[in-house]
């Protein structure tokens, strides 16, 4: 297996999500580090389901890469949101 696009996937994806985290919760940016952290675990901890989801996709429709890509970077964005403002 090519881990090696496994981890570009993973790193654009972080990338995509932390940007729409800002964007979308721009309080994050003047939280804690306490509650910056806690909004990151939050997003590591759904991304590996969410890449698992991503790649079944993919593997069913291939043709739905470039699409599937941005509601699993929103995901990510929206969990970082919840557990950011729950802190």
């Amino acid at each position: 297996m090519n881990t090696n696009a496994i981890d570009t996937l993973g790193k654009k994806l972080g990338g995509a999500a932390l940007t729409l985290l800002i964007d979308l919760y721009p309080a994050v940016s003047h939280a804690t580090t306490a509650q910056q952290d806690d909004a990151c675990a939050g997003m590591r901890a759904k991304s590996k389901s969410l890449v698992d989801a991503l790649f079944d996709d993919v593997r069913e429709e291939p043709w739905v890469a470039h699409l599937a890509f941005k509601p699993a970077a929103l995901s990510l964005a929206h969990e970082g949101c919840r557990r950011s403002s729950a802190s």
